[in-house]
């Protein structure tokens, strides 16, 4: 089958009007266009305060493309900036901050929980999908949404494979394993694809995947971020209803530095900092039983100590960890008794406790 082009869905984008009667087409508001496997994904970049009355325009557009032959589904979001406000002089004038009613919530989710690292190989999407099963251990409805467009890691780590199918209306049934609801970039374009796209298409791709997603009744939807504080970052930060942060590092100063990076990103969008998370704290040897700090030991607690946020717990460098993760089978669920699913469970617990305290939503995730 001849894979659809760019120039195929901007023709079919002449037939869409918008509301000044112009074409779409011609607009200059359409984002680069990927498109595989069948599937188009673009955005719409408009004005912040008219995303409303652009959104039958984005319900054309999706219809015309999917009209192509060839096209299984089109994928189109709205992407608005809006502009900043001019602040009067005088000495009363304040900075603006975030405003988090603008965050409209997702139908359905109690709490959205950000997993974030100032950098990889830190272990973060390890970390997020153990901690969305200690959450599930806990009695909860959790669903795990990979937000890592360029590395998505959560099929592999749940040994999920497949094409997600398509739920009513125009949205997207999440796939299911171990309880959880998950849905990742990587069912939508084949593992040994790279996925080379601007800032304006990650953006419409995590909106499309967290909006357009039947995700159901959930208490927790935890969210692996992709590392550092880019585009993707900023996205979810400050157009996403986040209840709050979980932040992983490595115990030595190297990752310290780019985990206060995430830190501070989350303070300037006034997202709630749950707390730190030291992974590969330490390793024991499965020998002789001799306990090594390979990256030192203590650094995160240390850090969270320093700035004031929880400390929620360590989690060991461990063979059983990496290989259990590399079958697809992650720790929490293969061995459930075992030292290492302790370790996620304590600290799915206080991350609940964090929750608890600092949300309006708590007494629909107390646990005993």
């Amino acid at each position: 089958m001849t894979e659809i082009t760019s120039q195929q869905v901007l023709r079919s984008l002449e037939a869409v009007n918008l509301p000044d009667g112009k074409p779409l087409a011609f607009s200059g508001l359409v984002s680069d266009i990927f498109v595989t496997d069948g599937k188009i994904y673009f955005s719409l970049t408009v004005p912040g305060g008219d995303a409303k009355a652009f959104e039958p325009v984005r319900q054309a557009a999706a219809k015309a493309a999917e009209a192509i032959p060839g096209a299984r589904q089109a994928f189109v979001t709205l992407t608005a900036d809006k502009p900043a406000s001019p602040q009067r002089p005088g000495p009363r004038a304040e900075p603006r901050k975030p405003e988090q009613a603008a965050k409209p919530d997702i139908p359905g989710i109690g709490s959205i929980i950000a997993v974030a690292s100032g950098k990889g190989g830190v272990g973060k999407s390890t970390t997020s999908v153990n901690l969305a099963l200690g959450l599930a251990a806990e009695g909860l409805k959790v669903g795990l949404l990979d937000a890592d467009i360029y590395g998505p890691s959560i099929p592999r780590l749940f040994g999920l494979s497949g094409r997600p199918m398509q739920g009513p209306g125009r949205t997207i049934l999440p796939m299911e394993k171990f309880g959880l609801k998950v849905m990742s970039i990587g069912f939508l374009v084949d593992e040994g694809t790279a996925v080379i796209w601007r800032g304006p298409m990650v953006q419409s791709a995590l909106m499309q995947m967290l909006r357009e997603v039947a995700w159901g009744e959930l208490d927790v939807l935890v969210v692996d971020m992709p590392p550092g504080t880019g585009d993707a970052q900023l996205t979810m930060a400050q157009q996403v209803p986040l209840a709050g942060s979980v932040v992983v590092s490595t115990p030595q100063d190297l990752a310290l530095i780019d985990a206060r990076k995430a830190i501070a990103m989350f303070n300037k969008v006034s997202v709630p900092v749950l707390g730190i998370v030291e992974n590969m704290s330490t390793f024991i040897c499965p020998d002789c039983g001799a306990t090594h700090n390979i990256f030192g030991h203590g650094g995160a607690k240390a850090e969270a100590d320093k700035i004031g946020v929880p400390f929620l717990g360590e989690v060991p460098l461990a063979i059983d960890i990496r290989e259990k993760s590399d079958a697809g089978t992650p720790v929490v669920v293969d061995e459930p008794g075992g030292p290492h699913a302790a370790a996620y469970r304590s600290i799915a617990k206080a991350v609940l406790d964090g929750l608890n305290t600092r949300t309006r939503t708590a007494p629909s995730i107390v646990f005993d």
